[in-house]
């Protein structure tokens, strides 16, 4: 039988893991026991069948993953802090438009984080230099591209100082550590994971590393074929080119998580692990050495999202022999 996809996130004192039917969020409470939220997911690819080919399911999976990851990540916020879950009559819940205001925002701050600002902070950096670097140039965008790469390490650097962070890269670790213990097909205990590595080829972290890289070769390629237009105002053509930039950032997720996806199921392969080298230099900050507890929870949310997807499993086939024998 073919192993249940399943991919996780850190959350606040916890683990959330997601399948294809299943999403589970494991939170350690402040007396010790561990909360469980159960919840059937759907994905927009079940309704349009297109999205699940190869360089347009990546999209759909990054969208999908911020929008449970939000939920999860409120969840585990107030399931965490006794006080504040007492507090919060909605028990941690989140309404459906403050769901999309807060992906609209984090999407927005990283336009601007990783688009807008390299892009104006490398233009000042060639007139500075008195460098020939213009839109169509190579050097631009790799320059463009280390800036981003910069960027994005002072940010997780910057917030792995912060305890509470750390001990949510310590989840990290543990969501890692349990999903090798699977895919090993090991009893799902602590024994088992405690051997495991943190840093697994299909984490988030890489695939943002591999977004970047692959933006500086896309951008580098396309840009410079592009007609040579308002010469006489350069900020409005910059400006022009961060509007191409943003949706060439779709096909460059689609192709970014292809190759995540191929590295996590061929990892003998030379080539990808080559790619997949960055990203597993930058999981050396954001994750960290778990605790046993903080594994027990991973591996709980684990399990129950493993035995809930093949209980969804069941239900669909005893739906389609029910259909077929009608």
């Amino acid at each position: 039988m073919d192993k249940i996809k399943v991919g996780g996130q850190a959350v606040i004192e916890g683990v959330m893991m997601r399948s294809q039917k299943a999403m589970i969020v494991a939170v350690r409470k402040a007396d010790g026991t561990i909360k469980v939220k159960e919840e059937t997911v759907s994905t927009l690819a079940d309704k349009f069948p297109i999205l699940k080919k190869p360089f347009f399911r990546g999209v759909v999976v990054l969208i999908e993953s911020m929008v449970y990851g939000i939920g999860a990540l409120t969840y585990s916020a107030n399931e965490a802090v006794e006080e504040e879950a007492e507090d919060n009559e909605s028990g941690g819940e989140i309404s459906a438009w403050m769901t999309a205001l807060t992906v609209a925002f984090s999407l927005g701050f990283a336009i601007l984080l990783f688009v807008v600002i390299p892009h104006f902070a490398t233009l000042y950096i060639g007139d500075a230099l008195t460098i020939e670097m213009g839109i169509d140039s190579f050097l631009f965008h790799f320059v463009d591209g280390i800036l981003k790469v910069s960027v994005f390490l002072l940010y997780i650097v910057s917030i792995s100082f912060l305890p509470d962070i750390r001990r949510v890269f310590m989840y990290h670790g543990a969501e890692h550590k349990s999903i090798f213990t699977y895919e090993a097909n090991e009893e799902l205990s602590v024994d088992n994971a405690r051997k495991h590595s943190t840093f697994h080829p299909r984490c988030g972290t890489s695939f943002i590393i591999i977004v970047l890289l692959i933006s500086i070769v896309i951008f580098a390629v396309l840009l410079p074929l592009l007609p040579n237009f308002l010469e006489s105002q350069k900020i409005l053509k910059h400006l022009v080119f961060i509007l191409i930039k943003i949706p060439l950032l779709i096909p460059i997720s689609g192709i970014s998580y292809e190759i995540i996806k191929l590295a996590g199921e061929k990892r003998d392969s030379k080539i990808l692990k080559v790619i997949s080298m960055p990203g597993i230099w930058i999981q050396k900050i954001t994750t960290r050495e778990p605790t046993d507890d903080q594994v027990e929870v991973a591996l709980l949310a684990l399990s129950k999202t493993i035995k809930m997807e093949l209980s969804a499993g069941v239900g669909r086939a005893n739906e389609a022999k029910e259909e077929k024998a009608v």
